[in-house]
């Protein structure tokens, strides 16, 4: 398999050891040649300030191509639009346009701010209005939480690409013939978009099940019987967890996969292991 090429998504730090973290986890990475590296922006909006600086930084101190995460959720257009011009003159021509959680998280009731851009077609539609970015969406093999069906679920991201998306990286999943027909349907709705599948390395097997609680994504009983019984082995938990990136990776690719985001959660062993084994090799 001729190796993949990769993404990187990156959260805002909350400290100053989370800070240092994320940075050498940006070093880690920066030398695989990374499309490009996305940063997270948190509930209801609430880190876009954070986001702006890890944005501002990455653009400053390294090479990489940094893609902000920009939410509608919880404040007026007016507010968006003026995030949106300050990352265009910072050089930023990438971005991730997201409706976004509200303050209770991604299983509590979303309600447009009265002022702001509605939903994630709208506010790709506006941001183009402004700049000529270039836009990437969400799609959900697995169906939104808040869609109501799978039809409602492809008619949105139907919704996001004719008001301009351009790509669209998946919420992560483990079972890659959930991608696979989630993939088949998009084309059989003849919807124009690259679809981007989000590989997300077990770096902790409990913390993955609460996460994909949260956002509707389920964990095979054979991943789960993976991990059992390494609560307190986090060699044997690390070694696995590879094992299975890398496997669902080149499986993928064999069905005609040639892009991969990893959800790095900020650390860098994981995602870097699993690179080096599809063959990233990037820069010395």
């Amino acid at each position: 398999m001729t190796a993949p090429r990769v993404s990187f998504e990156f959260f805002p730090p909350k400290t100053p050891e989370a800070e240092a973290g994320l940075w050498k986890t940006v070093e880690r990475l920066a030398p695989l040649n990374p499309e490009f590296v996305s940063v997270t922006c948190g509930a209801d909006g609430s880190t876009r300030e954070r986001t702006h600086q890890v944005i501002e930084s990455i653009l400053t101190k390294t090479s990489l191509k940094p893609v902000p995460h920009l939410t509608c959720v919880g404040a007026p257009r007016s507010e968006i639009d003026s995030i949106a011009d300050g990352y265009w003159d910072m050089g930023v021509r990438q971005i991730v346009a997201l409706r976004g959680d509200p303050a209770g998280g991604a299983e509590a009731a979303y309600v447009p701010h009265p002022d702001g851009y509605a939903f994630a077609p709208d506010l790709v539609q506006g941001l183009l209005e402004r700049h000529p970015f270039e836009l990437f969406v969400a799609a959900y093999p697995e169906t939104h939480p808040q869609a109501g069906s799978v039809d409602a679920d492809l008619e949105n991201l139907q919704r996001k690409v004719d008001a301009g998306g351009h790509r669209a990286i998946t919420q992560f999943f483990f079972d890659n013939e959930i991608f696979l027909r989630f993939r088949d349907r998009v084309a059989a709705m003849q919807i124009d978009v690259e679809l981007i599948p989000g590989i997300l390395p077990v770096t902790n097997f409990n913390t993955l099940v609460r996460f994909a609680g949260a956002c509707g994504a389920s964990v095979p009983t054979a991943l789960s019987m993976q991990f059992e019984g390494l609560d307190d082995d986090p060699t044997t938990r690390q070694l696995i967890a590879a094992h299975a990136a890398v496997s669902q990776a080149e499986d993928l690719g064999r069905e005609g996969v040639e892009d991969f985001h990893f959800y790095t959660l900020n650390r860098a062993d994981l995602s870097f292991a699993v690179c080096h084994a599809l063959g990233v090799r990037g820069c010395a």
